[in-house]
């Protein structure tokens, strides 16, 4: 499965990368709109196809008439074998440098490696043979070594881009990706890190492991069977962290986090999709399940607003008022708002990472836990 590139951004940026301001336009006139916002800017075609810069796929546009001239000829066009219904408006990026770097699997060795080359850009597959490789212990942390080793491969040093290289193999590992890539990973004028374009793939599709998760529960439950009558997905898993996220790859991630951050999840229940309409049903299922001491709401937009699926959640939470803590990151496409919402109607500050709302929900979980065994009042 090949992530579109927003996507595989906003996983990126959950992971500490930098990315250029942009967002996602389905007609002519939104782009011209978000080009007005952000000045001179690329619009980028959102297909799961490589080789869109050689194809047309990404324009430079000076003035939103450009933007919008350029997103009215790529919308419902062919790019290879995919159909454009949506494009990337993206800032435009002052480049010093373009660099290569990508975790991969390397199939033949049954390793994943790390990939990367002093050049990047458009024309990297013409120099393949130039890419340096070095393997990785599966399931370790880069180390030092391994930082100095790829710096020196890339030409660059400093604390921004040991960070993303960290970054970008977290990413790598936290979505049990077969391939992240960033080309270019560009140094800009300002000297700082950005991955310009970004592609992510993956073997296992987010439904089959789901559908694992579910084999292992067994029978459903009379919270499933109802959450299943909704139209939702919900596993119950026994744990004492609630979860609510967008899309089943984001849900998986978030509760491997819990569990890495000593919590237990409680439950599967991606809210993507059109399922933020059910937002409340979603939410009473979730607070229903026994042993929950706190909720965590992970969103991560690109094709779904993150201030769409946030209202569907905050209006459930007003409608319930719930006795736990809840604790939000949200990122990607509508952020501001988003964030801004919860700030105001809930008094609640969100987290900026997806690990920090997790570690207070998980002290909270187990503050309840105890104050529930010494008989104290919650």
């Amino acid at each position: 499965m090949k992530l579109l590139e927003a996507t595989a951004k906003s996983l990126l940026a959950e992971g500490g990368l930098r990315v250029p301001v942009g967002e996602l336009a389905s007609s002519a006139a939104d782009a011209a709109a978000i080009a007005e916002r952000l000045g001179p800017c690329v619009v980028k075609a959102q297909v799961p196809a490589g080789g869109r810069g050689k194809a047309g796929g990404v324009v430079l546009c000076t003035t939103p008439a450009e933007a919008e001239v350029a997103t009215s000829t790529l919308i419902g066009t062919l790019l290879g074998d995919h159909r454009v219904d949506e494009v990337l408006v993206e800032q435009q990026i002052d480049i010093d440098t373009e660099l290569y770097l990508a975790f991969m699997i390397d199939t033949s060795a049954g390793m994943p490696m790390v990939v990367f080359n002093q050049e990047g850009g458009v024309d990297i597959e013409d120099n393949l043979g130039s890419l340096e490789r070095r393997h990785l212990t599966p399931g370790a942390a880069i180390g030092s070594d391994m930082l100095d080793s790829v710096c020196h491969g890339l030409g660059v040093d400093g604390l921004d881009v040991r960070a993303a290289i960290e970054g970008l193999h977290k990413v790598f590992t936290s979505t049990k990706a077969t391939l992240v890539e960033v080309n270019p990973l560009v140094v800009a004028s300002d000297a700082s890190i950005i991955a310009l374009d970004a592609k992510i793939e993956t073997d296992d599709s987010a439904p089959r492991v789901v559908d694992e998760v579910a084999d292992d529960a067994g029978e459903l439950t009379p919270l499933e069977q109802e959450a299943a009558e909704k139209g939702l997905r919900l596993i119950e898993l026994g744990g004492n962290v609630a979860i609510l996220a967008n899309g089943a790859g984001l849900t998986m991630t978030t509760m491997d986090a819990v569990a890495h951050h000593g919590g237990q999840p409680a439950n599967f229940l991606e809210i993507g999709g059109d399922a933020y309409t059910r937002a409340e049903s979603a939410l009473d299922l979730t607070l229903r399940q026994t042993g929950v001491g706190s909720l965590v709401v992970n969103f991560c937009g690109a094709f779904a607003r993150c201030d769409v699926m946030t209202e569907g959640v905050v209006n459930a939470w007003l409608a319930l008022s719930p006795d736990i803590e809840v604790f939000f990151s949200i990122h990607g496409t509508g952020q501001d708002e988003a964030r801004a919402m919860v700030r105001e109607q809930l008094g609640i500050e969100p987290y900026e990472s997806m690990d920090d709302a997790i570690i207070a929900a998980v002290s909270s979980a187990r503050l309840r836990e105890h104050a529930t065994q010494d008989g104290d009042e919650l």
